[in-house]
């Protein structure tokens, strides 16, 4: 269970950092270094709802601890929608939104690991100097410069994207801002923010680099979500560490069988390899589509070519970047349109990928109702021709094995699940200092539980 903690801006002051558990194993990555004061300044940043455009939807909305850093839906509800996790909805009237997210919302586990050089579904945030300022992402030379990671670079696209986190262009200063120019939106952003009083004293005694809170600029901002996401939502602690370091114990017979089959004859390693479970290459896996795609400006069918966007290079299509698995049973659907609502189906996929694309049918996946979407929401499965491009490209030659030997595999997945992330103790802020409502789970939300987490985050 999340437990809610009313995180006072004066324990943040003080340096009451609480990061995931530090298990001292060598299994663990090696991460970036963060300040803990920063990363204090990036929690109440990543559950509020000022960087968004319409103040109506922060990060920890779409990358809930309570969904495994995740939203637990397929195609993730944006701007507009209302609500968390699978109670979300598509909004009403004027506000409701106009577009689904595109893509499955990604976990945010192990991200300040020093091996992760590129973030997103297609590879478009990754560490180059090709524009001059550390990175190649959609901004390409308006990225500020002066971000401390990669995962810095990417904090900064939801903020201008209009599905996600900016709204439509007519709606709010920020969209409006980012449909001129992307960097346009982010000094909006920013003066929001350090014309707050409590941000603007905490920033300042965060980053020795400021001594007047007129100068907090979104480099600033992005610097302390990079170390809030990257200290708070490690994870190495799970059932197959502890069998790694001796506790002969710690997995099942059925998770040992499917260790083995992993690493063995189903040949998964040879993808999800590393302490990460993931060789962060680009594979095409043959899901079934669905969904508006995320289409290209001179290719707007509802289709999503995968890496190809990025690097317009023909044999990139269809591929995605291989997710990591740690805290993948947390983290259902699966696949980078959440095609799949189990793991078991998942990994059946991966056995059989022509077999198990023609027999998925829609109703295999749950998109929260927007009537007025649904025309559209499976009409790529129409074009005939585009169905055949996708299913011709595939990179999975794996082995098919009996259904006792998928089940052994899906235990042992589920033996990557950390303790910490299993049981949700996570602290969330119940207040923000922009004073705006923080998205919390329907559980455990009673005056009387919110006193007795505050009572319990002081006595830390």
């Amino acid at each position: 269970m999340i437990r809610i903690i009313v995180v006072a801006v004066m324990l943040v002051q003080a340096g009451a950092a609480h990061t995931a558990s530090q298990v001292p194993y060598s299994s663990a990555p090696t991460y970036r270094s963060f300040d803990s004061h920063q990363a204090e300044i990036g929690r109440l940043l990543f559950y509020d709802k000022i960087l968004s455009g319409n103040r109506n939807i922060s990060c920890g909305t779409c990358h809930h601890p309570a969904h495994g850093t995740s939203d637990g839906l397929p195609l993730g509800i944006g701007e507009g929608g209302t609500g968390l996790g699978l109670q979300r909805t598509t909004g009403t009237g004027k506000n409701r939104i106009e577009r689904r997210v595109p893509r499955n919302a990604p976990a945010l586990w192990n991200l300040g690991a020093t091996d992760i050089k590129r973030l997103m579904h297609d590879g478009r945030i990754s560490e180059s100097n090709d524009y001059g300022n550390h990175f190649n992402t959609p901004a390409q030379e308006w990225l500020p410069d002066g971000l401390n990671s990669v995962l810095a670079a990417q904090a900064l696209f939801p903020m201008t994207s209009e599905t996600e986190m900016a709204g439509s262009n007519e709606e709010n200063e920020v969209a409006g801002a980012a449909n001129d120019r992307i960097d346009y939106a982010w000094p909006i952003i920013a003066k929001r923010v350090r014309t707050m009083p409590e941000y603007s004293r905490l920033f300042v005694d965060a980053f020795d680099s400021l001594s007047d809170p007129q100068h907090i600029n979104i480099v600033h901002i992005a610097n302390a979500l990079a170390a809030f996401i990257a200290t708070e939502f490690k994870s190495h602690d799970s059932p197959y560490d502890e069998w790694l370091h001796g506790d002969k114990t710690a997995l099942t017979a059925q998770q040992h069988r499917g260790r083995a089959l992993f690493f063995g004859e189903a040949r998964c390693s040879t993808c999800h390899s590393g302490i990460l479970f993931s060789s962060q290459q680009f594979k095409a896996l043959g899901l079934p589509a669905y969904g508006p795609g995320r289409t290209r400006a001179f290719d707007p069918m509802p289709r999503d070519v995968g890496r190809m966007a990025e690097s317009d290079r023909i044999e990139d299509a269809y591929r995605f970047r291989i997710p990591m698995l740690r805290n993948v049973a947390l983290t259902a659907p699966y696949g980078h349109n959440g095609a799949y609502a189990t793991l078991t189906e998942m990994v059946k996929h991966h056995m059989s990928p022509q077999q198990a694309r023609e027999q998925w049918m829609i109703n295999k996946v749950t998109l929260p109702a927007a009537p007025w979407l649904a025309p559209a929401d499976f009409i790529i499965t129409e074009d005939k021709l585009e169905m055949t491009r996708q299913a011709a490209v595939s990179d999975i030659a794996i082995e098919q094995q009996p259904p006792s030997a998928i089940e052994d595999i899906v235990a042992f997945l589920h033996a990557l699940t950390g303790r910490q992330a299993a049981t949700g103790d996570f602290y969330i802020p119940l207040q923000v200092p922009s004073g705006l409502q923080v998205d919390m789970p329907e559980y455990d939300t009673s005056a009387e539980a919110q006193l007795d987490s505050g009572r319990k985050a002081t006595d830390r």
